[in-house]
């Protein structure tokens, strides 16, 4: 095949690369003197591949060219060359997320997170816009070199205007990175795109994907049944808030997972400030097992200044054996089944509770020549204090549960 030299008014500078459906290139575009990217396709193909491929080509420059946002890559012409289609779109001086792990660098957890923070924005940006990617992968990241980040490669974004509609059943995406409904053939939201995105964050804290296999099935297999450890289990540097954070981006229920990638983005935002104020962070006393299912507890509140109920437990709180324990002491049964469910810890028994409480109990010791009224049981001012502790202990589990049942 010769070398091609222009596509268009383009001319051709150099190969950067094979892409999924073609050639990328390396031009300029000699009307404005601008260094762009190009990306073609041959249509030499097969006839019945040919329609196939050449629509979705053109889809990806139709979706793409619709957005424009700082985390997108910019698209700026389409055109047709003979049998060859390019788009020609913003060239773009960085390393895809692909190459950086390739050669197992390990970045910093802050770092980790901006990335991911950067692509959720430019992913929250799409769905406003009604274009799920459906390929989000480390190869489809690229970091710039100040730190920018875009996400390339629309080819298989399914817009609602989509003329291009994959067979009943079809899977397009890359299978470690995909969601349990896009194994499953079902129909895809931008819920899919979090879990991708879900998948490549673990991959970049943890050094390897939550879900992996000999094959394409044993991969799909993993992610439709397995639950993964958490990445503080290979990178000790990750917080036990960032657990969470991954748990509800990967939670396999769509109702459990993060609905919006702009709220995935404000967790990994909090996160990350806490990463900056190592000495207000509480530090988990032991790691989870592994990630849990469920959203009620994935996004932690460090901070207790700028704690809401409705995003978790604050550091006041951080312990599931002390809620469990107030639970049964105050909710009714239901409520405590339901709450067992989703700390996945059985209702303690009277007698742990009582030896759990037993050293708060405890009184302090009384001086000899002035003893407290305060700890005299017999003692008015104790009989006070004793009601007035209950009722802000009442008010504090009422919002505990609150927060963990809605």
């Amino acid at each position: 095949m010769s070398k091609i030299s222009h596509l268009g008014r383009y001319q051709i500078i150099s190969e950067l690369g094979q892409g999924a459906m073609g050639v990328v290139y390396k031009a300029t575009d000699p009307l404005i003197d601008r260094v762009v990217a190009i990306k073609t396709i041959n249509l030499a193909l097969a006839l019945d591949e040919k329609e196939e491929y050449e629509a979705r080509f053109y889809q990806e420059a139709k979706a793409a060219g619709r957005l424009s946002h700082p985390n997108i890559v910019t698209i700026y012409d389409v055109g047709k060359s003979g049998d060859v289609a390019y788009i020609a779109m913003e060239f773009l001086q960085g390393r895809e997320v692909r190459d950086i792990l390739d050669d197992g660098e390990k970045l910093p957890v802050a770092q980790v997170i901006d990335i991911v923070i950067q692509v959720a924005q430019g992913l929250a940006y799409a769905h406003e816009h009604g274009i799920v990617h459906r390929d989000i992968k480390p190869s489809n990241i690229m970091v710039i070199r100040d730190g920018h980040v875009k996400i390339t490669d629309f080819g298989i974004a399914r817009m609602e205007s989509a003329a291009v509609h994959t067979q009943t059943g079809m899977v397009l995406g890359s299978p470690k990175y995909m969601s349990p409904e896009q194994v499953m053939g079902k129909a895809i939201d931008q819920r899919s795109d979090i879990f991708s995105l879900g998948v490549m964050l673990y991959e970049m804290l943890a050094g390897k994907t939550p879900f992996v296999g000999e094959n394409v099935n044993a991969i799909m297999y993993q992610t439709l049944n397995t639950v993964p450890l958490p990445p503080s289990a290979m990178n000790p540097d990750v917080p036990e808030m960032l657990n969470f954070i991954v748990a509800k981006a990967l939670a396999k229920s769509l109702e459990d997972r993060y609905q919006d990638a702009k709220d995935l983005a404000n967790d990994l935002r909090a996160c990350r400030d806490n990463l900056r104020q190592p000495s207000e962070v509480k530090t988990a006393a032991k790691p989870s097992a592994a990630l849990p299912d469920a959203a009620p507890l994935a996004a932690r509140v460090d901070d207790e200044e700028d704690a809401k109920p409705t995003l978790g437990l604050s550091k006041a709180f951080d312990s599931f054996g002390a809620t469990m324990r107030l639970a049964a002491l105050t909710a009714s049964t239901d409520e405590v089944a339901e709450l067992s469910k989703t700390l996945k810890m059985a209702r303690p028994s009277m007698d742990e509770i009582s030896r759990a409480a037993a050293p708060a109990a405890r009184p302090k010791a009384k001086s000899a020549a002035a003893p407290s009224a305060a700890a005299d049981p017999q003692s008015g001012a104790g009989s006070k204090t004793g009601l007035v502790l209950v009722g802000v202990m009442t008010l504090v589990i009422l919002g505990l549960l609150f927060a963990l049942l809605h």
